[in-house]
């Protein structure tokens, strides 16, 4: 069983080798991720409290475009909290393409299903300063498997 195991591993990561994120961010086009401020780090496995930060911040400025960072398929709204005092950024989308699946948080999706193409706007940066005022404002990737989505940057 482990070199089954072994051997899907490698050929999800083979599928998927090679794969870089575009620019998601109209205010942002090199993807240039969030880094430290007083609301804590952007990398994948910071300090969250107790648990570790499950994805990558890439820099985003509120009420910016975001756009699909390769062709996609949009599989359905999601919702970020269960806190209503972070309403304001409690949105997000599923999205799946190149062999990854993927979501983006703090994102209002202009749809929620269908494929979009490379580049094109897929929803708009919600107002992170509202909620955590001083915070670099940035979207969320977070791989659906919760793996590291660094490489793909």
């Amino acid at each position: 069983m482990r070199r089954i195991s072994r051997l899907l591993r490698k050929s999800v990561l083979w599928v998927c080798d090679g794969v870089k994120f575009g620019q998601l961010c109209s205010s942002n086009p090199s993807n240039s991720r969030r880094t430290s401020d007083r609301w804590g780090q952007g990398q994948y496995g910071a300090g969250r409290g107790t648990r570790l930060h499950q994805g990558l911040d890439i820099k985003c400025s509120d009420g910016a475009a975001v756009y699909a960072p390769f062709d996609v398929t949009l599989n359905g709204k999601l919702t970020v909290y269960t806190d209503p005092s972070k309403a304001a950024i409690n949105e997000g989308i599923n999205l799946s393409g190149q062999g990854l699946c993927f979501k983006l948080f703090y994102v209002r999706p202009d749809r929620t299903s269908g494929t979009v193409r490379k580049g094109q706007r897929i929803g708009t940066m919600l107002p992170m300063q509202s909620v955590y005022p001083g915070i670099t404002s940035h979207i969320h990737v977070q791989m659906c498997d919760r793996s590291d989505p660094t490489p793909y940057f």
